[in-house]
């Protein structure tokens, strides 16, 4: 079992020297989250909390590029996995991000491990010239090019999408990095199940935790990925507190457990708090179930 230490929009002036602490104390991986910019108004809402008070957030929570952000923390770390959690990959330009992934990759010495998912906000789509309407199809397709451009030979792709000739890139990892399917619809399970490399949960609690494996391990039956050994549950509890209750979760068959040993929405969290509550998780859940 390994564990993932979750970080909230925000506090990024605190991310290298908690990323340092974290490996020190056992955690096995660092996730942020992914947020591009805030539309004044949307016709979208938030499926994972309430949509006014995540827009009210949203709208003054600084937020690093994911992949600037784990570069930095991957240059003062040497073993703690690097996981955006969950980067919008269909409102990126696909080489221009699989070039990111294979940099990322490379210099972390394969330590990547990529959520991916779609971005609940339709403006993310339409302001970056991207039709919400084919998301879906978007997303699959992004991540077919994306895996493609990491074999290092000359690869090219057509379709109504995307289309270009024979490129290849360089330099590009020594191992496939992991694609982290997010999301908790229906459609995003079919996908994990279908083409990821694994799963992760948004906030949740154990009953629909649970729920969402059982779904998602009878689709994986369904694709014939039922018996890929490598494949990764990234899970949380919202409400676990104890080693007894993170064991729980593992025992669905999670193979990441998901934390946030302070609260993340809180702004006024000074880096010490999160220092002592990294610690505090590392002593009374990691230390017994690790």
């Amino acid at each position: 079992m390994r564990f993932t230490l979750m970080l909230g929009l925000g506090g990024y002036q605190d991310y290298l020297a908690v990323a340092r602490a974290a490996e020190e104390c056992g955690w096995d991986g660092i996730s942020l989250p992914d947020s591009i910019f805030f539309p004044k108004i949307s016709e979208s809402d938030y499926p994972y909390a309430d949509t006014a008070a995540v827009r009210q957030y949203l709208s003054v929570a600084p937020v690093i590029e994911p992949f600037v952000a784990l570069s930095a923390i991957a240059a003062v770390t040497s073993k703690l996995r690097l996981i955006p959690g969950v980067l919008k990959v269909p409102v990126r330009q696909p080489l221009i991000l699989a070039k990111s992934v294979n940099s990322l990759a490379v210099i972390s010495n394969n330590r990547l491990v990529l959520g991916a998912g779609l971005s609940p906000w339709k403006e993310d789509f339409t302001y970056n010239g991207a039709d919400y309407d084919k998301r879906g199809k978007l997303f699959d397709e992004c991540i077919a090019i994306i895996r493609g451009t990491m074999r290092g030979e000359y690869f090219e792709y057509h379709s109504d999408n995307y289309d270009f000739g024979p490129m290849k890139m360089c330099p590009v990892p020594s191992q496939a990095v992991p694609f982290i399917i997010g999301g908790h619809a229906r459609p995003a399970l079919a996908r994990a199940a279908r083409i990821g490399d694994g799963w992760m949960s948004a906030n949740t609690d154990f009953a629909d935790l649970k729920r969402m494996i059982e779904e998602l391990n009878t689709l994986r039956t369904e694709y014939g990925t039922q018996n890929r050994t490598d494949f990764q549950i990234f899970g949380n509890d919202m409400k676990a507190r104890t080693a007894d209750d993170y064991r729980r979760v593992a025992d669905l068959g999670v193979t990441d457990i998901c934390a946030m040993p302070w609260n993340v929405y809180d702004a006024t969290d000074n880096l010490q708090v999160k220092l002592d509550g990294l610690r505090r998780f590392a002593d009374t859940v990691i230390a017994k179930l690790a």
